[in-house]
C-alpha cells in the first residue's frame, strides 16, 4: 500500500512538472512592466530633451528583450498605444522614432494606429 501511494505521489509530481513546462500563450510581460521600462523616455516623448537619454534607450533594448513572445509584443503594444494616449504632452511622431534613435529593431511599428491584434 506504501509503495502505491508512493507511485501516485510520484506521478503527480512528474505531471505538475510537465504542465510546469509547457509553453503558456498568456502574456508574461504586463502594462506595469512595459511602463517602467519605457518611463525614462517620457521627456524625450514630450519633446522637452532633444534626444533619448542612455536610461531610456536601455529601456527600449530591455523591453525589446523582454517581448519575445507573440502575447508579450501584444501587451507591450497596446500598453503603449495607451500610454501615449493618456498622458498629456506626448508627441507620437516622436515616440514612433525611439527605437531606431536607440538602434533597437522592434518588429511593428510604434503608432497609435497600429492593430496590436496583428503584431506577431
Amino acid at each position: 500500500m506504501a509503495r502505491s501511494t508512493s507511485a501516485v505521489a510520484a506521478a503527480a509530481l512528474l505531471l505538475l512538472v510537465a504542465l510546469a513546462a509547457v509553453p503558456r500563450r498568456e502574456a508574461a510581460l504586463t502594462c506595469g512592466n512595459v511602463v517602467m521600462f519605457l518611463s525614462s523616455c517620457i521627456p524625450y516623448a514630450r519633446g522637452t530633451t532633444a534626444a533619448p537619454s542612455a536610461a531610456c534607450c536601455s529601456g527600449v533594448r530591455g523591453l525589446n528583450g523582454a517581448a519575445k513572445t507573440t502575447p508579450d509584443r501584444r501587451t507591450a503594444c497596446n500598453c503603449i498605444k495607451s500610454t501615449i494616449a493618456s498622458l498629456s504632452g506626448i508627441k507620437p511622431a516622436v515616440v514612433s522614432g525611439v527605437p531606431s534613435k536607440c538602434g533597437v529593431s522592434v518588429p511593428y511599428p510604434i503608432s497609435t494606429s497600429v492593430d496590436c491584434s496583428k503584431v506577431e
